[in-house]
């Protein structure tokens, strides 16, 4: 029927901190190629971290798939981070003196913690839905931003020293899964997404979208 598709409900009932994270000023600093290096490489390094839970959590979806489709699913998520995600990373890393013995050794900040450990809680506690709405600000929130950007009329390429962060994230593959996520999620929560059910996926949502503006603080802030 002529239904507002579930991700797009879900992103409306947040959208000023939707908006927060999509367009902070860790992002513009990127974009204009302004921020500080020490704040990308604190954040690069929390990422790496970050995303290797990340990749659990997908794993966690294909646990919790019960057929071919949200398997498959699951299985080209997970191979987004540990292909394009983790690799570009770890080379970015490398490119400034950060190893990947000094990556396994890495503390990790309150942010990464409490935002990682979040999305693993959802979907342990909760179903293949719950976890898609935990899962879904990062994925779709990046391709966002990444498009966003493009649009500026300030943002640089040319000379700026994030200009392969930009491009990972605008890049077709990881639009495709940005896509694809939105499906997933639309698609699990087709008919099961009004009432009390909403508003659950709604506080997961923007609890997560809460926690990338953490991130992104956390980022300019250096904080640990």
């Amino acid at each position: 029927g002529g239904n507002v598709l579930l991700f797009e409900r879900l992103k409306e009932s947040c959208r000023a901190d939707w908006d927060a994270y999509v367009q902070h000023a860790f992002v513009r600093q990127i974009g204009d190629g302004s921020l500080p290096k020490a704040c990308f490489q604190h954040y690069l390094k929390q990422d790496y971290l970050f995303l290797i839970h990340f990749a659990r959590a997908y794993a966690l979806a294909a646990y919790k798939s019960t057929n071919l489709e949200d398997l498959r699913q699951a299985q080209r998520s997970l191979n987004t981070i540990l292909d394009l995600e983790l690799s570009l990373h770890a080379s970015y890393c490398a490119e400034w003196g950060i190893g990947e013995a000094e990556l396994a050794a890495l503390p990790e900040s309150l942010a990464t913690i409490g935002y990682t450990r979040f999305v693993l809680e959802r979907g342990a506690a909760g179903s293949l839905l719950d976890l898609h709405a935990a899962l879904a600000p990062c994925v779709v929130g990046y391709a966002e931003i990444a498009t966003w950007l493009g649009e500026q009329p300030w943002t640089k390429l040319e000379g700026n020293p994030y200009r392969p962060w930009i491009e990972m994230y605008a890049d077709d593959d990881f639009q495709a899964a940005a896509r694809a996520e939105i499906a997933q999620l639309d698609r699990l929560g087709a008919g099961e997404a009004v009432g009390p059910r909403f508003e659950e996926l709604a506080a997961t949502f923007r609890t997560v979208t809460r926690l990338e503006i953490g991130f992104w603080d956390m980022g300019l802030s250096l904080a640990s």
